[in-house]
Order: C-alpha cells, then structure tokens, then sequence
C-alpha cells in the first residue's frame, strides 16, 4: 500500500513537471500572420511591419515562457515608435527573434498584435521572415523545447506603400498595362530573321540545300577529339532515339567530322572553329579541342527546336557555314551553394548548361558564413560544423552555425537548403565532368571577411582539441583573437565573420585548404592554377580592439591603421600563393587601398602580380571597373546591373530575388558594352538618374585587360534546384552573347537616341529567337530546366482586352470565368471583347507556361 502511495505521488510529480512542458502539438497550434504595414513612414527609408500571433491551442504564453525565431532578409531594426507587446531584435546575420515584453500574456483562444520598424524598404515575398520556430523556456530561463511553426502565412504585398521602398522609389510598379506599354516595342518576326545559334557566331552563311543527319552518318574525329565526339554522340542519341557509330578520323571521310586545325576567326585562334553542313555531310574543324567542342554546340543548336520536343530519327539541316571565336576567353558563371545549398547532380545539369551556351569558367562558391561545402582531409569540422545549420541555445558564441534563410532549427533537415556538403569524390567527379565540357572549375576560400562558417568550425576543432589536452593543436588552425572586442556590421549583418590577420594559424589554415583542394584536382587528372580569394566586404571596425592586431601594427608601422590590415593580409597571403605557381582572382577589394577617409582606390602594390580583381560594383562606384583596368590589372567584368542573376527580375512582389543593386532581366544581360559600361547604365537601383561627368572613361589601350566576363548566382533567396534555374533562365542566355559574340554595332553609337534605337533593333530578334528557338528547346534540354517565361501584358479598353507578349512568338490563353487558363484555354489573337475576370498567360511551344495576370 505504501510503495503504491508513493508510486502515485510519484507519477503526480511527473505529471506536474511535463505538464508544464509545451507539447510540440500545443505549440503547432499558435498561428502566425506577417505583413508589411508600409515603406512610407516618418524614417527616410524605413518600413513599418507587424506579426499577427492567434492562440488557437491551451498553451498560454507570458513575458518569460516562450521566443519566436525567424530569418529575414537582413535590415537594422528601430526602436519601436509605439508601446508593443512583443520587440523585434536583431541577433546576428539574416537571424532575429521576437521576445515578448514585460506583462506580456496571450492566453488560449486569444490573439496579438506586434508591431516593429526599421530601414530600407521590404517589397517581396522572399524578403519576409521565414524558418520561424518557438523556444520554450522553463522558470529558469532554460530552454525546454523548440517547435517549428506549423501555421504561417504572409499576407499579400497589394498597396501602393506596400510595393515601392518608399519616396525615393522612382521605379514604376508592375501591372499587366505597364507590361503591355513595354511590349509594344517589340514585333514578330518570321523565323529567317532570328539568330540560329546563341550565342550569336561571328560569322554564319546559308546556302541552298538540306543534309539529312541519321545514324547512317558516323561521327568520325581527329588525334585527341575521342571526347568531344562520344559526348556528341550521347546528345544525338537523345535527340534521334537511335545510336551514332565513333570512330578514328581517316582522310576523305564523309559523315560528321570533327577535327583540328589551323583555324583563326576575327585574329582569335583560341577555341575558335569553324562548322560546315554540305552535301558531304558535317565539318567541325576546331583551332584546338574546346574549339571542336564549341562547334559541336553550334551544330546542336542548329538543330530545330521541334526535334528537341518530338524525337525524331532524322533530321533535315539547311546547308550552312559558320565561322566562329569567342570575344572573350574567359566567360564565367559563379555558383554560390554555401548559403544554399546545391546538389551533386544539379550542379552537374547546371554545367551541362554551360557547356551549351558556350560557358568555360565556374566559379564554385564553396565557401561563406552560412556553409562550408567541400570536405577536407584533416579538417572535419569543417564539414560536421560548418555544412550544417541549427538553433543554437549558445547564441553567436556556441561553435556552430545558427539558422539562416529559412534553414530552420534542425541540423540536417532534407526538406530545407542550409545542410550538405560535396565529398571528396562528389568533388573530383564535378571537376572531371566540367573538364569534359572544357570548363574551369575555379574553387574559392573568401578571407578575411566572409569567414564565419570556417571560424565555427575551427572554434569546434579547438574545443575538441583542448579537452584532449592538446593545446599546440588546437590553436594550429585556430582562425580568431579570442581577446578581439572589435564592433562591426558586415554587409550581410554579420557581427563575428572576420578571421584574425595577426594569427600565423590563419594563413597555415588557408594554405592546408589550398593544398587539400590542389590534391584533389590531382586525383581529377588536373593541375589547380586558378584560385579566387574573395577578399570582398571587410566592414569597418574589424580590428580596432583586437590585441593581436594592435601588436601587428606596432611592430608595422607602415601599415599605420586597422582599416589597411586587409591589404597587409592580401599582400602576406599573396606571397604564399605565388609558391604554388597559382593565379589569384578575387573581388574587386583585392586590387585596393582605402585613404584615410576610408576611400576605396587602385592599389599599385599587385599590379603585375597575377592577380585578377573581379569587377562587381558598377552602381556605387561607377568607374570602379575602368579604373582598374586603366591602373593595369586585368579584370573580370560582373557587373551588378547587369550579370547578377540572383537580382529580382522586376519589382512584382510575387517575383523572387534580391534589389539591393537594382532588377535585372534578360534585357540587362543582353545590353552591355565592356568597354563603355556607361552606354548601358543609366539609373540607380531606385531608378534615378545617374551623372557620369567627370568619371574615368576606359582608354583603348587598357581594353586588353578586359578578359572577360562573369555572371553571379548568389543563394540568398534560392531554395533548391528549380530555383537555381528560374534564375538563371533565360538571362544566362543574355550573358552568353555579351560574353561569347562579336561587339555589337550600338556599342559604339555615341547619339544615345540612335544607339537606343540600334539595341531595340538588336534586343528584337534576340528576344523573337527566344521564344520561337530556346526556351522550347530548354524545355527538354538535358532532361528539361525550369526557365522562367514572363507574364503577358494587357489592358482592358472599352471592354476590348488587348494583350501581348515579352518575346514574340510566346502566344497569350485566357480565361474569362475565373479559371486558370491553361493550353486549352481560348487564344488570345487580336483584340476582343470580353466580359467577366479576365485572366491570361503565356506559353511557350513546348506548353510551360508563365505566372498569371489578372485584369478586373
């Protein structure tokens, strides 16, 4: 009886104690509404916002027991104007919390309100907080539990206030009128007017007559082109269903031909080719193996459209005669999948991609404060920690890598994009299959700023280490001061992502990665030449009360301030590098030097160096990037207003991505002058004008230090693999003929009236062959990407709708009962009367279609 009592009193106590516990079912009960309130508020940039919390469970929150997580497109945070329940706090990166305040209470069956402000306008669906999760805490403040959020939604951005960043804001908002006013630009063209191949050949001749390509043909290739020749094969058995014979070139061979020889187009006799379709059959003949391969490309596109969309077992090719170079050498697309990341096998299609519209550098961004995606030997942290994100009881102390663009509180989650890393075998077969496709992989470890996920991981080691009793290896590799009361903001809202530049241990850690990452360019059959520093971003501060870098300076005093420490850590680690016979790339900050008040300038200390800055920054610094080349350097063109794919495409809220630098569409791509830049910039990122009096013109002796041009893909906003796409498609194809064809008549047009009418010529049939040629052919192209096809314009006028398309040849369905039109819906042809909720879309041949437009 007594053991019985006791056994009750003792199942009462648990009872008590777990009955205080919030259930992970309770918790899912509490629904959570945000919505921006306005970007027109008495601060000059500022934006009002508010979290709607309804109670619908019988877990009652107070001022103590409870804290909503959440990431969010970073912005500084106000104080609140007005008493709140809840504040709004800002902790480090892209992660905030909301806490409640004194005398907070919301009880079962009840709702709140919370309110906060802070700067810079927030006008997209990708910008609200995300990966919201609860922490529960016990009567001691400890954490208890950690529920992810079951019910959140973000209410529509649909106000005037809501889709502009505020006064400043001079853009236009999208609607269907303002699309139709800016496609009546554009006409139809019939199909002998568009360009055949992208990117557009210097040279191409038709000539009367058609050559059947069946399997009757062999592919017959020349010393060293085995390669090229089974990797045409493949895509031919894709595109005919049947198999292609390979064989060793003999003399007088007739079928497809691939061979080299002396070839140079427009002087340019690198990767240069020329393709020849006859009665004979096929030609390629390459000024090297990439020139070979390229005309393989040229030969694939000429295929039509409709052969990509019903496999057929013959195809009719018009006789032609193409001549062809590329106008850059270096023709980049930078990847970032740290702070996204990319599978194995999406990176793999990405190159394929490349490799078709003739891409021959990737820029694979391995590296930055969010993630760490590539294993290396001896380093295993860098893997355990630093690919994985999680909520972190510890705060921005603890050695590990807390939430980040929605990652959520959970290490390893599959359903989200924060966790994951590339082995070492995941890495040498992406260099293998981009070395097949005659692409560059060139691998980055961005120091000093843009650190933070190597310094957790190095913490994490250096905790292991220490408790082992091992403290000469622990600090080996340790990356910070621990002594450093420095107090920065970096670009990203980062407080602690800045390794120390007076620890030998930083330079020993960056140079084990780099001789881990060249063994594995070893086991690829491959040789590490290229190497990209980053060196972007050091926010200022960083430095000024740390005691070993107070050291550094006293015992260098020609470094005189903390602000120049990022070029004494380039300069130390340059010399390194330099010993493996490497070239070093990185962001433009690498090729300057800040004046006393903080100025960025060309630093003459590493011309002549094998060092390539790349050139982003077009908008804040206008000449920035002739500057450079006039200082010297050779450079990597990036421009953000132009080649920034991870930019929105326009300001539709529902249109993903970032605009910080502005939008950027397939248009912007297209339109670029190198050796100009200011012929195709003409407004800011909120659309006023820019003044480019008294700005530094690129002289004509410094265009050779141009080597071409990148376009960027950073993963804020882009969750997997269909994102990753629609980003990139179709402007990569804009990129592709800016980095790949000849000049462009308009490039040199002085008459701004004249040239603008030149581009609208140009960007006409360019636009014309991506409706009516590409993006059909995207639609079943390596297995088919997910290319973004744009909206329809349209107006109702007296009951008449008038409709039209961003790329002619697209064709407009619609509804008029509030359906979704699809591809059997009625086809919009010319203006009609209609009646009711009208609704449109465009499609392509190949029956994808854009996001709707609703006109009422």
């Amino acid at each position: 009886m007594r053991n019985f009592f006791c056994l009750t009193v003792l199942m009462a106590v648990l009872l008590l104690v777990n009955g205080c516990k919030p259930s992970e079912n309770e918790a899912k009960e509490i629904t959570v509404t945000w919505e921006l309130v306005s970007n027109f508020t008495d601060t000059e940039n500022g934006f009002e916002a508010r979290f709607n919390l309804v109670n619908n469970g019988d877990l009652a929150l107070d001022d103590k027991n409870w804290a909503l997580f959440f990431n969010m497109s970073p912005r500084p945070i106000l104080a609140a104007k007005t008493p709140q329940p809840g504040t709004v706090q800002h902790i480090n990166g892209d992660w905030y919390k909301l806490t409640p305040n004194a005398g907070f209470s919301l009880k079962p069956h009840a709702a709140t309100e919370i309110r906060y402000w802070g700067t810079e306008g927030v006008i997209k669906n990708t910008d609200a907080p995300m990966g919201l999760y609860f922490v529960f805490y016990d009567k001691d403040g400890k954490e208890e539990n950690v529920v992810e959020v079951a019910n959140y939604r973000v209410l529509p951005f649909v106000r005037k206030e809501q889709q502009l960043r505020g006064k400043a804001d001079q853009l236009p908002l999208q609607t269907a009128a303002k699309r139709y006013q800016d496609n009546l630009a554009l006409s139809l063209l019939p199909a002998n007017q568009l360009p055949l191949i992208i990117p557009s050949p210097v040279k191409l001749t038709t000539s009367p007559g058609t050559f059947t390509l069946d399997n009757k043909q062999t592919i017959f290739y020349g010393n060293g082109l085995e390669n090229e020749a089974n990797l045409l094969s493949e895509k031919l058995k894709t595109l005919t269903g049947t198999s292609f014979n390979v064989k060793t070139a003999t003399a007088n061979d007739k079928g497809i031909v691939l061979k080299t020889g002396p070839v140079a187009v427009n002087g340019i006799a690198k990767e240069a080719y020329t393709l020849q379709i006859d009665a004979n059959g096929v030609t390629i003949t390459g000024s090297d193996a990439a020139g070979v391969f390229y005309g393989t490309q040229s030969l694939l596109a000429l295929i039509p459209p409709q052969t990509y969309l019903n496999p057929t077992a013959s195809v009719a090719l018009n006789y032609v005669q193409v001549e062809d170079a590329p106008r850059f050498h270096f023709r980049s697309m930078h990847l970032d999948v740290s702070r996204n990341f990319q599978t194995k096998e999406s990176v793999l299609r990405m190159l394929d991609l490349l490799a078709f519209y003739k891409v021959n550098h990737f820029l694979l961004y391995t590296t930055e404060d969010e993630g760490w995606r590539i294993e290396i030997d001896g380093l295993p942290e860098l893997t355990q920690v630093g690919a994985q994100r999680e909520h972190t009881a510890g705060g921005m102390a603890a050695p590990v890598l807390h939430p980040a663009y929605g990652s959520g509180p959970k290490a390893k989650d599959e359903t989200k994009h924060g966790s994951g890393f590339y082995t070492k075998a995941d890495f040498i077969e992406i260099l293998k299959y981009a070395n097949a496709r005659h692409i560059k992989v060139i691998p980055e470890l961005n120091f000093p700023g843009h650190a933070r996920a190597a310094i957790k991981s190095m913490e994490a080691r250096y905790e292991r280490l220490m408790k082992e009793g091992k403290e000469k290896e622990a600090n080996e590799y340790r990356l910070i001061d621990p002594e450093d009361k420095s107090v920065y903001l970096s670009a990203q809202a980062y407080k602690d992502n800045v390794v120390s530049v007076a620890r030998e241990s930083t330079y020993h850690f960056y140079e084990k990665v780099v001789d881990e990452i060249a063994k594995l360019y070893q086991q690829a059959g491959l040789k590490l030449d290229t190497f990209h520093a980053g060196g972007d971003e050091v926010p200022e501060g960083v430095w000024t009360k740390s005691p070993q870098a107070a050291q550094l300076l006293k015992e260098n005093p020609a470094v005189k301030d903390p602000k120049n420490l990022q070029s004494y850590f380039f300069g130390k680690l340059l010399k390194r590098l330099e010993k493996r016979n490497l070239s070093i790339h990185g962001w433009e900050e690498v090729a300057l030097t800040k004046s006393p008040e903080g100025k960025y300038l060309p630093n003459p200390a590493f011309v002549g160096k094998n060092v390539v800055p790349y050139i982003w920054n077009n908008i804040y610094d206008l000449d920035l990037g002739n500057r450079l080349a006039n200082a010297g350097y050779p450079v990597v063109l990036c421009n953000v207003t132009n080649f920034y794919f991870d930019l929105a495409y326009n300001n539709d809220p529902l249109e993903p991505g970032l605009y910080w630098g502005g939008f950027v569409d397939t248009r912007a791509n297209w339109t670029f002058a190198p050796f100009d830049m200011f012929k195709t910039t003409y407004r800011t990122s909120m659309g006023q004008p820019l003044n480019f009096a008294g700005l530094e013109k690129m002289k004509p002796e410094a265009r050779k230090n141009v080597i071409g041009l990148e376009a960027q893909l950073w993963s804020e906003t882009v969750k997997g693999r269909d994102m990753m796409e629609y980003y990139s498609l179709p402007k990569l194809l804009g990129f592709a003929e800016s980095a790949w064809s000849p000049e462009r008549a308009w490039e040199t047009i002085e008459n701004r009236d004249a040239r603008e009418k030149a581009i609208q010529t140009g960007w006409n049939a360019f636009a014309n062959a991506l409706a009516q040629r590409e993006l059909p052919r995207l639609a079943t192209l390596n297995g088919g990407y997910n290319y973004r096809i744009p909206m329809p314009g349209a107006i109702l006028e007296n009951g008449t709708l008038k409709a039209n398309v961003e790329y002619p040849g697209l064709s407009i369905r619609y509804t008029t009962d509030g359906s979704e039109p699809t591809a059997q819906s009625t086809l919009y042809t010319k203006p009609v009367a209609v009646f009711g909720n009208v609704k449109l879309k465009s499609f392509d041949a190949a029956g994808r279609s854009s996001r709707t437009a609703v006109l009422q």
